[in-house]
């Protein structure tokens, strides 16, 4: 669990980065750098786990070091809205993806339970944001959709396995 985090947080933060790095002086660039900033927090949040409880992370960080990069950097290339339909998608799997880790550690682990329901909500927070910035009404919307959450849960699974 801590693994697959970990690596998901490390990829929304260079999503993000990727992103800025062609939206930086844009009108969405503030609401990129808050995202960003929260991600930031998280990823330093799952480094101290990984840390405290002995996990090795995965040996697919690298590949998520440039493929976060190229995916907030093309997006954003499509566009503000481009870059805000990938926030979305990207964070309406994660969103279901906390969930599911919540409810499976139930009252076993509170303290990681409570950390990863506060990061569950800054995801759901910034895919509403995405939202508002007109996300939806970024060219070929559901499919770059689409896409999108599929190769975000192909990320997860391969995290969770390598």
């Amino acid at each position: 669990m801590i693994r697959v985090d970990h690596a998901g947080e490390y990829g929304a933060a260079r999503i993000y980065a990727g992103q800025l790095a062609v939206l930086g002086r844009s009108q969405a660039a503030p609401a990129i750098r808050r995202m960003a900033e929260q991600e930031e927090r998280h990823l330093a949040a799952f480094d101290k786990l990984v840390v405290e409880r002995r996990v090795r992370p995965t040996a697919l960080s690298p590949l998520w070091h440039v493929a976060g990069w190229a995916l907030g950097a093309a997006t954003a290339v499509l566009g503000e809205r481009a870059a805000m339909a990938c926030t979305v998608a990207v964070e309406t799997v994660i969103d279901e993806h906390y969930a599911g880790q919540i409810a499976q550690l139930g009252t076993s682990e509170p303290a990681l339970a409570a950390s990863l329901e506060e990061f569950r909500q800054n995801e759901i927070e910034h895919r509403d944001t995405a939202l508002s910035q007109g996300a939806e009404e970024a060219p070929a919307y559901e499919l770059l959709s689409a896409a999108i959450k599929a190769g975000s849960r192909l990320a997860i699974w391969l995290s969770t396995r390598v």
